[in-house]
């Protein structure tokens, strides 16, 4: 009864331009849904569904967002879900980092980093889901190109907590001209609160007197962000 179950659900049960990896072949990726390119990833379904269908089963976890959903799950949520085991779970995790470092990667090539949007874009997809606060910097020449980017510290921003001294020592020894500061909130609120406010007026004094600008600070949200430049605060 178990190896007719396994006959009958089988991808070979398919017709040929239906498979995903043929239908790939054919008529290129653009033409799979997300259900099927995860397909491809997972190789190999469970012991009650084709791969097509185990990953349908994912991606009902985030009906609305689809695959970008997943991004919030850890190995362990994915685990939860049933027939995706370790092996699926760690192929979920690697597509979605390579995607988000890709999306990352093109952005910074694409935009001239002349607005607070264009940062925003390079940075959202890696941010918007992280569950606690990251703040960065990143550092600017005088082009406006983006020479690094530089993780200051995890957790509640407040200004005891983020010193000039760890922002400014990046952005010397990097040689930059002028700084962004970027930081996430995990409720996916982005309106920045008075400790924002009072780190961002911290930092750009502390700016002027090294001779690094501070050109904005940008908060991240859910798909949305603030920019307190534009918020005239900067």
């Amino acid at each position: 009864m178990t190896v007719s179950n396994e006959v009958h659900m089988s991808m070979k049960d398919l017709p040929k331009l239906e498979r995903p990896y043929e239908k790939l072949e054919y008529f290129g990726p653009q033409a799979l849904s997300e259900a099927e390119l995860l397909a491809i990833i997972f190789r190999t379904g469970s012991r009650e569904l084709r791969a097509v269908e185990l990953a349908q089963r994912l991606l009902a976890l985030e009906k609305e967002e689809g695959i970008y959903g997943l991004y919030q799950y850890s190995l362990d949520e994915l685990m939860k879900v049933k027939g995706i085991g370790r092996v699926k779970a760690i192929q979920v995790k690697a597509v979605l980092e390579l995607s988000k470092r890709i999306s990352k990667h093109q952005a910074s090539l694409k935009y001239r980093i002349n607005s607070p949007g264009s940062i925003a874009l390079i940075y959202m997809e890696e941010m918007r889901y992280l569950k606690q606060e990251h703040f960065k910097i990143i550092l600017l020449d005088t082009k406006n190109q983006i020479i690094g980017c530089q993780e200051v510290s995890k957790g509640s921003i407040n200004s005891s907590i983020v010193h000039p001294r760890e922002v400014f020592k990046y952005a010397i020894k990097k040689s930059a001209v002028s700084i962004i500061m970027l930081h996430n909130h995990p409720s996916g609120d982005p309106a920045p609160s008075q400790e924002d406010i009072k780190v961002t007026e911290r930092m750009k004094e502390a700016g002027e007197l090294i001779g690094i600008h501070v050109l904005d600070h940008i908060i991240i949200g859910d798909g949305v962000y603030v920019s307190l430049k534009e918020r005239g605060i900067i």
